[in-house]
């Protein structure tokens, strides 16, 4: 089987300041945060994930880099390369670890790590190494192959596992093995086989000054919704997600046209991201033009329309009600992102969305289209219940989902594998 050579690529950020988010959270939190990691300042630090765009670890890390250098740390983000191939069965066992069924063979698994192995060609030492998800999971066993490996490695899983194929899991497991650390969004992900010791469970958190979250004016809501010909004198439903099965895009379809029944005037938005390590996307970017057919109510866009970062805020904030109705959620950002914009949310009860939506006060949590629908139509039918919800969200990210609480946690978690605990300098 003949591979295509291949090395990790470098992924350029502009520089961030910690200081941005004074006023946002409390000086006494931001205060604290520069103190932890002051002890680790000048530590080389690695984070390695599969696509620098399109997805929520792509966006985490592009902020999540950039201010851990302003802490002192010395960071790079790099991305792995690898042929179509190599995509195609990373997303196959993306899926399969949701949940999907799949049939491997010896030669997928062998295109996923020797794709890996490529990507260990000329590696520089670090001294912490976070590698995000499956796909580059097989680096450090690989570099292991040659003799010990220097740093502290930590993998970080963003996927829900809660009902992972076995089969998945057992090619995956021994990779994760390797590692110093794991981190998991939620203690139910966790598979057994995974390392014990240094396991950390930390959810993801949002950049509420990042291009996608910051303040918008009216007026560019406005302009942004009149450029993509939607009405904002009718209400809108919206989804932001990839376009795959685990967010049910088609679901969402379904449920629109339950709440149409009794909101005639009701318009649908959804809006998608095409990532270069997601071959599925464009076959279910197709289902779902096909489920909507003619419907003049439903706008499909994409950011190959031209929506990018401040378009998808602007719909966010447009928007009447936020739906997320994935059937598999490792977290949610785009539900996180919602609730920061005050926005209700009706959500699949699954995964990460149910540390975020809290039924009842930050929104609703469904199963079925049928219940999505209503939901929504509820949320059409009162206003005052629409303001309640989406302030109580509001809230419940700043306390919860907001970045400084993550870098502290990843401030945290390299200070224990150091062996300088809080309270050591």
């Amino acid at each position: 089987m003949w591979i295509q050579w291949h090395v990790l690529t470098t992924v350029p950020l502009a520089p961030r300041s910690i200081e941005e988010f004074r006023g946002i959270v409390r000086d006494e939190v931001l205060d604290q945060l520069v103190s932890d990691a002051r002890p680790l300042a000048g530590a080389r630090v690695l984070h390695v994930n599969a696509t620098a765009y399109g997805g929520g670890v792509a966006e985490i890390l592009s902020w999540l880099v950039p201010l851990k250098r302003d802490l002192g740390f010395e960071v790079d983000w790099k991305v792995v390369t690898g042929t179509d191939a190599f995509f195609g069965v990373t997303k196959a066992m993306h899926n399969a670890l949701q949940g999907k069924q799949h049939s491997w063979t010896p030669e997928e698994v062998s295109t996923w790590v020797e794709q890996n192995r490529l990507n260990t060609i000329a590696w520089e030492p670090y001294d912490f190494v976070v590698i995000h998800d499956p796909q580059p999971a097989p680096i450090l066993g690989l570099l292991k192959e040659s003799g010990p490996v220097a740093g502290h490695w930590l993998w970080r899983c963003h996927i829900d596992l809660t009902d992972a194929q076995p089969e998945a899991w057992d090619i995956l497991c021994p990779w994760v093995e390797h590692y110093d650390a794991t981190i998991w969004t939620m203690p139910q992900y966790v598979r057994k086989g995974a390392p014990t010791s240094n396991l950390f469970v930390v959810p993801p958190a949002i950049d509420p000054n990042s291009p996608k979250n910051t303040a918008l004016p009216e007026e560019e809501v406005a302009r942004v919704y009149a450029r993509f010909g939607v009405d904002r004198t009718r209400p809108v439903m919206l989804q932001v997600s990839r376009f795959d099965p685990w967010k049910d895009p088609l679901g969402v379809i379904d449920a629109y046209r339950v709440a149409r029944r009794t909101h005639p005037q009701l318009q649908l938005v959804l809006v998608g991201s095409m990532a270069d390590d997601d071959p599925e996307g464009w076959e279910w970017l197709g289902l779902v033009k096909n489920h909507a057919g003619e419907d003049p109510g439903i706008t499909i866009l994409s950011n190959l329309d031209g929506v990018g970062n401040v378009e998808v805020n602007a719909f966010q904030r447009g928007a009447t009600v936020v739906v997320q109705k994935s059937v598999r959620e490792g977290f949610g950002l785009v539900v996180t992102e919602a609730l920061w914009k005050a926005k209700p949310v009706v959500g699949g009860d699954t995964g990460g969305i149910t540390l975020q939506v809290l039924d009842g006060e930050t929104g609703y949590l469904v199963k079925t289209v049928r219940e999505c629908g209503e939901r929504v139509a509820e949320l059409l039918d009162d206003e005052g219940l629409r303001d309640r919800m989406g302030q109580a969200g509001r809230e419940h990210v700043r306390e919860h989902f907001l970045l400084t609480r993550y870098l502290g946690d990843y401030v945290r978690m390299m200070r224990h594998l150091a062996g300088m605990p809080l309270g050591a300098s």
